[in-house]
């Protein structure tokens, strides 16, 4: 665990060797370097788009709202100019409305636009009791875990090579105790118990796909999230990373109480993603509020005053997870807040598209800060040029010729770039 705050951690160096397409240095010349992509995962969710890019649909992304299409290219110009990280919806009940009809080929037409404009793709999530299929409820329980088991590995393979990380299962800690809705994934997990959930999602998950990235998440961020990652663990199943949810429609949570969380979670030695991470600009949700859901407002308004409040408190937050070296990638819930949970001014956009201060600051870090943008060096006589800056894809060009590389965390690295 990490008791040092800061991003030196994030950064490398290379040692980058400039040739011609002959192989001949390219000594004592002015070349440009410039950042093409962050390592970090920096992302929000794509459900506002799925419409425009994949088609209309029969239900999916409707329940959690989406762009007009008047507003969808501005949206989809905004994401691809901040972010490099998507979460798609793959919400079962909207997925697969009637059995054996899922949603896959707009799905898979989406997510391969994303992967086409250089942005990764996860999807959300293979198993979750909220959302679950309603005539999932009319099979016996030995039939309903068969249907889960093939849901799970069917995703995970039809979209393998387009989308390779998963949250698996989703909420598990609450998922046998869960009474707002009656599913067949809450019956069965009563019989089955939680950890033998877990497994059940992970092996089917990896049954489709081998090669997937598996989350485990929750927003229960209690000791009893913990107990469930250890006996996981203890039982053998592997787990990818741990995601941890910090809808904050209740106000900041502070750069001290993040800390903590990430430092009892890092302990697993695990990556971290910070799953789900929401600040409004608006009035915030009352604080004896236990259950967000229960939060029901006919208009909830973003303000002047709450958009300062939720730019200043953006760039906290994504300043304490970045620092953390634990942490591998942050997912905001929401881009505009015409597409934000509960109806939430949580958005980094405005309803008509416009951006908020927000943005705007976050922005400034991702793109402004915590990024190299086109920058002047000159090689030394051996056609040498050292360059430092955050883990990820860089490009030098010499006039119209020019090279790719990768700068890695930590240690010094030697590569080289042949300019064509």
């Amino acid at each position: 665990m990490s008791t040092e705050r800061g991003i030196d951690h994030r950064l490398g160096e290379a040692a980058v060797s400039v040739t011609d397409a002959a192989g001949q240095p390219l000594a004592e010349r002015e070349v440009t370097v410039e950042q093409t992509r962050h390592d970090f995962g920096f992302g929000n969710i794509g459900f506002d788009l799925v419409s425009w890019i994949g088609g209309e649909g029969d239900a999916g992304t409707h329940l959690f709202g989406g762009a007009s299409t008047e507003s969808a290219s501005l949206i989809a110009d905004r994401y691809l100019e901040l972010y490099n990280a998507t979460t798609l919806p793959f919400y079962w009940r909207g997925f697969e409305p009637r059995r054996g009809e899922p949603d896959t080929e707009r799905l898979r037409k989406t997510a391969q636009w994303f992967v086409d404009h250089g942005v990764s793709v996860k999807g959300h999530p293979l198993l979750w009791h909220t959302l679950a299929p309603q005539w999932l409820l009319e099979l016996d329980d030995a039939e309903a875990e068969s249907v889960m088991r093939a849901r799970i590995a069917r995703e995970t393979r039809d979209f393998a090579g387009v989308v390779d990380l998963w949250d698996a299962i989703n909420e598990a800690v609450i998922l046998p105790v869960f009474t707002a809705d009656p599913n067949a994934v809450t019956r069965l997990a009563q019989s089955k118990g939680r950890v033998e959930m877990v497994r059940l999602a992970f092996e089917s998950a990896r049954e489709g796909n081998p090669n997937a990235r598996l989350v485990l998440n929750d927003f229960d961020l209690s000791a009893d999230y913990e107990r469930l990652i250890e006996q996981c663990l203890e039982a053998g199943i592997q787990i990818d990373a741990i995601g941890l949810q910090t809808h904050m429609h209740q106000g900041y949570r502070g750069e001290d109480a993040v800390w903590d969380i990430l430092e009892r979670f890092a302990r697993f030695g695990l990556p971290l993603q910070m799953t789900e991470t929401t600040l409004v600009s608006g009035d915030l949700m009352p604080p004896h509020i236990v259950d967000l859901n229960d939060y029901v407002v006919d208009d909830w308004p973003s303000t002047p005053e709450g958009e300062e409040r939720q730019a200043d408190e953006i760039v906290r937050h994504y300043r304490t997870l970045v620092s953390h070296p634990a942490v591998e990638s942050i997912a905001y819930w929401g881009l505009t807040d015409e597409g934000a949970w509960l109806g939430a001014p949580a958005g980094l956009l405005r309803s008509d598209g416009s951006p908020k201060p927000a943005f705007d600051a976050l922005h400034g870090l991702i793109k402004g800060e915590w990024w190299m943008a086109p920058t002047q060096l000159r090689t030394n006589v051996h056609g040498q040029v050292d360059v430092h800056g955050f883990a990820g894809d860089y490009r030098i060009s010499h006039g119209s010729r020019s090279a790719t590389f990768h700068i890695d965390r930590g240690a010094p690295a030697r590569v080289n770039a042949t300019l064509e």
